[in-house]
């Protein structure tokens, strides 16, 4: 995913299924310096952790 789609889903009142590594996520916030995005288990609300925008899938 690409940093402007990021933040597109960011501002989006829509419900939009985002995935890391085949986990649904939910975006938390975006780091636009690092390209790292913080995200949180959508099932599971474990710790939010930061991972790159690249490994991000929206579905």
């Amino acid at each position: 995913m690409d940093l402007n789609r990021v933040k597109q889903i960011l501002s989006s009142s829509a419900e939009i299924p985002v995935h890391y590594h085949g986990v649904p996520v939910w975006i938390e916030k975006v780091d636009e310096s690092s390209q790292m995005a913080t995200v949180t288990g959508k099932d599971t609300r474990d710790e939010p952790m930061p991972v790159p925008i690249t490994d991000l899938i929206e579905e």
